[in-house]
């Protein structure tokens, strides 16, 4: 008999893409998605993500916060992968109870059922966390070792220094792969959610016996990505400013950097943490753990799009923004052998492939950059 997997925020990037490998693998899904205008636009029914998925699985429109939408959709599940969450660390400083509701209040609904409702027989929850519950991560300084910096000074950036300085001497640090045992300091209400989404569920299925598996997913990219969303991702907020003539406005000096990791690396790892007992009430970074610099992404996509725009690196930044992180892969290489199998630039130019074939969507990014202007968070 096919296992039945629920699978929240399934119409979205990963979520769609995570569906149809679990389809071929024959699993029988589920997805509950509420089909957010900022991932899939005024009108849900010409979203490709929706229609990837559209009469493949069994979709529940419904919302997170909503308990009778997670009861209808909890009905017969053995696995549910809870991907559904808003995810700007932006937009998450000025939107704060939009995020703790959704990424918060929406897992305990999640969590209060599975403990209280005695139809509901759920065997696994595989939980989608975030890179940026570290904050700046691990970072070694010449003088005292490892360190795990705060958030950087504002007059520092101001003068356009933008290095991460070590919380003792403030000499300069030397950004480190982030393991999952460094400290936990989100420097965002996003990171801040996702770490509390995190324990929760952790506490939680421990005393119900329903074992959890987190993942700490850094820069997913690939095809599929929202490209009407300006508030996150970097690949498809730059690529549209690109096909709309405008100029890819690149914050701090550009030499900031993340771990991008392909779409079908999160995949794999997801179902890794999902298939095997090992990974049970376990936590796991899941990246291609090499850092990738803004330059470097500006570059690369206007080499695959042969396209010349004006790079405006413009000494902006945002409060509470992070200078470097990027993933050990140790513990989830070691316990369940998962290794990235994209590189980046094989990615990108699959990613800029995809871009080639859509519609040019409308560059919101000057909204969502007044947006935080006028919240006094970008400079």
């Amino acid at each position: 008999m096919k296992k039945k997997v629920l699978i929240t925020g399934g119409a979205g990037f990963i979520g769609s893409s995570l569906s149809l490998e679990l389809i071929k693998r024959d699993y029988k899904v589920t997805v509950m998605d509420n089909l957010s205008e900022q991932i899939h636009g005024n009108d849900p029914s010409k979203s490709s993500l929706y229609n990837k998925i559209k009469g493949k699985v069994n979709f529940v429109k419904g919302d997170v916060r909503s308990k009778e939408d997670w009861i209808k959709a909890l009905q017969g599940q053995e696995i549910v992968i809870h991907l559904a969450a808003e995810t700007g660390t932006g937009q998450s400083m000025y939107k704060i109870e939009w995020y703790t509701d959704v990424n918060i209040k929406g897992t305990s609904i999640l969590l209060d059922i599975l403990t209280n409702e005695k139809s509901i027989n759920v065997k696994k929850l595989i939980v989608a966390s975030s890179r940026s519950i570290y904050g700046e991560g691990k970072y070694k300084c010449g003088s005292h070792g490892i360190v795990y910096p705060g958030e950087r000074s504002e007059n520092d950036m101001l003068k356009g220094d933008f290095m991460v300085k070590c919380p003792i001497c403030r000499r300069d640090c030397v950004a480190l792969p982030t393991d999952e045992d460094s400290k936990i300091h989100p420097s965002s209400v996003y990171g801040l959610s996702k770490q509390v989404q995190e324990e929760m569920c952790m506490i939680v299925g421990k005393s119900i016996s329903v074992p959890v598996v987190v993942f700490r997913y850094q820069n997913v990219f690939g095809p599929g990505q929202s490209l009407s969303n300006p508030y996150t991702g970097i690949l498809s907020i730059f690529s549209t400013r690109i096909f709309n003539g405008n100029s890819i406005n690149v914050f701090e000096d550009g030499e900031e950097s993340r771990d991008f990791v392909y779409i079908d690396d999160v995949v794999e790892a997801s179902i890794l943490g999902m298939e095997k007992e090992e990974a049970n009430f376990r936590i796991y970074n899941v990246g291609s753990g090499k850092k990738i610099s803004v330059n470097d992404v500006v570059s690369k996509l206007l080499e695959q799009y042969n396209i010349e725009a004006k790079i405006d690196i413009s000494g902006n930044f945002r409060l509470g923004d992070i200078r470097h992180n990027y993933a050990d892969l140790t513990k989830i290489e070691e316990e369940l052998g998962y290794k990235p199998k994209v590189s980046f630039e094989e990615g990108i130019k699959n990613f800029c492939k995809w871009v080639n074939s859509q519609e040019i969507k409308k560059d919101e990014y000057s909204k969502s950059f007044q947006e935080m202007k006028d919240k006094g968070l970008l400079k």
